[in-house]
């Protein structure tokens, strides 16, 4: 898989500038181009009871959301420093949601971890991230909204491998970051954990990648949690994975793992669905 073409969620969150500085650290190491769309919760969706007033109420919605949508745009354009790798884009009136049907044309998603101490006016849909990783068909990054300067994203890297679909789909979107790696890490937990690593690592060596296995044994427990524990001790910046979920009521449930992952994560996360 080549990258060529990066989708980046823009919006008035804290970490906004720091999620646009990686994307295009990104995008220049493999000489790509990273897209800033405008992805935030519309005013009317935030204040649905407003409609009920009379007046001009929607303009004023509607001038919330271009205020909204310029700030974004700021932030973008600052962060961006001029690179020519990086472009702007704004989908109007399509919300949250527009940003999922736009992501169908793009190789990478650079999203952001939610915060759920984050002002309601840089918050998204609780469901957002989900349907974003499910829906979208896209391997995306998710980068951690602590305070503070990323790792070099993918100069060492850790994958979560299990016999999987969604594992192997992972695996497939870290083919270029593997190649430019200095360390690769690979772990499995549970039942045939070293076969399976036997195997991955020897495709990894059909590829040219040298990695470091990691036997989890056979005990799943708590693997979200030994998943970040072992990405501190290689010191990972980008860990490998794959997204797992279901649907229910036309909501996506994650995994365990996944939503531990999403919610406790201070590492990028490379995931696939």
């Amino acid at each position: 898989m080549t990258l060529r073409h990066i989708l980046v969620q823009a919006d008035n969150s804290a970490p906004c500038g720091a999620r646009v500085r990686t994307a295009r650290a990104i995008a220049e190491r493999f000489d790509a181009t990273a897209v800033g769309l405008p992805c935030m919760t519309t005013a009317l969706m935030q204040y649905p009871y407003s409609l009920v007033a009379l007046g001009d109420t929607l303009s004023v919605l509607q001038d919330v959301d271009r205020e909204a949508a310029d700030r974004a745009r700021r932030t973008f354009e600052e962060a961006a420093a001029g690179a020519a790798c990086m472009a702007w884009e704004h989908l109007v009136g399509q919300g949250p949601w527009g940003f999922i049907r736009r992501a169908f044309y793009a190789d990478l998603l650079v999203l952001g971890q939610p915060d759920p101490d984050e002002p309601l006016d840089g918050r998204l849909p609780a469901d957002f991230l989900s349907n974003v990783l499910m829906e979208s068909g896209r391997p995306a990054i998710v980068l951690p909204y602590v305070a503070g300067p990323l790792p070099d994203v993918g100069r060492t890297v850790l994958v979560a491998w299990k016999p999987t679909a969604e594992a192997a789909r992972a695996l497939a979107a870290a083919w270029p970051w593997l190649a430019r790696a200095r360390s690769v890490h690979v772990v499995s937990y549970g039942d045939g954990a070293a076969q399976a690593l036997g195997c991955v690592r020897a495709l990894m060596a059909a590829h040219g990648v040298s990695a470091t296995v990691h036997d989890g044994g056979d005990d799943e427990s708590n693997a979200g949690e030994r998943l970040l524990s072992l990405a501190a001790d290689v010191d990972a910046g980008l860990l490998v994975m794959g997204c797992y979920g279901h649907s229910r009521a036309r909501e996506w449930m994650f995994g365990g793992v996944t939503r531990t992952l999403l919610a406790s994560t201070t590492v990028p996360l490379l995931m696939a669905s």
